[in-house]
């Protein structure tokens, strides 16, 4: 945990999320937020209904590559082995996802509390009462109280236009970083993406972990959080509940640049 004044750490990793996790120390974050990359979202790509993952001026893919559902059981045991106890696993996912993953993250032994509502404001594509909002899954392990319980379910946030594939607005994720965590506690997304959840970690004083497949994302992330005054910090520790360590980033410590080159 960072000293006050200290500036907040980071560090990332490009592999597969579970190989990723299973890496990482038992009972070694404070919180997970993430949005996978759904097996329903194919769907709704095929069928024309999203336009959320088209080639952009932030991605040069056109598409990634899907986390199917069969592995949610594999994904869900190793994110609560890794998650400390009372603490926070927030879910993005549509309607489809949700009735699969709910009872999959009740049988890695989450408390399953209720879906939150993202309203993006703008509606969306569809064509029977067209989308305008996402869900995410609230799960809570062990027992940890909300930071301000005036918060409503229905969280409002403007989606993302012509950014990173499935971007996700870092207001919205400083809601769930601000009820969930302390100052210097370490946050996860092993599907991280353009590294929102990052984002709204380190700009509330919270140290980041995130993994994604993609070469990209990883660069991404790194040029945001760097940006952002965080240090990517190849000594960045996560110790599990017997105190051992495992080292979670190669390479070195990593500043953003001072003024003009």
């Amino acid at each position: 945990m960072p000293k006050p004044n200290e500036s907040p750490r980071f560090s990332l990793a490009e592999d597969d999320a579970v190989a990723w996790l299973r890496r990482l120390g038992d009972a070694s974050v404070d919180l997970v937020i993430t949005d996978p990359p759904y097996e329903s979202l194919e769907k709704h790509r095929a069928v024309g209904t999203t336009t959320r993952l088209k080639h952009s001026k932030a991605s040069s893919n056109d598409w990634f590559r899907i986390f199917p559902n069969a592995r949610f059981g594999e994904l869900f045991e190793e994110l609560y082995r890794v998650l400390r106890n009372d603490r926070h696993f927030y879910l993005f996912c549509d309607h489809e996802t949700a009735f699969i993953a709910k009872p999959v993250g009740e049988a890695a032994g989450f408390r399953f509390w209720k879906p939150l509502i993202w309203d993006k404001v703008a509606i969306g594509m569809g064509y029977h009462y067209r989308a305008r909002y996402e869900m995410i899954l609230f799960f809570e392990k062990g027992k940890r109280k909300l930071d301000d319980l005036g918060i409503p379910d229905i969280l409002q946030a403007k989606r993302i236009l012509r950014g990173y594939p499935t971007e996700k607005p870092v207001e919205l994720s400083e809601i769930l970083v601000g009820q969930s965590t302390r100052p210097g506690e370490l946050v996860l997304d092993p599907f991280m993406g353009s590294g929102s959840v990052g984002a709204a970690a380190v700009g509330a004083g919270r140290d980041f972990v995130g993994c994604d497949i993609a070469h990209e994302a990883v660069e991404v992330t790194r040029r945001r959080l760097l940006e952002q005054g965080a240090v990517h910090d190849s000594g960045l520790i996560v110790r599990d509940a017997d105190g051992r360590a495992d080292q979670l980033s190669l390479g070195v410590t990593e500043r953003a640049p001072e003024g003009p080159p």
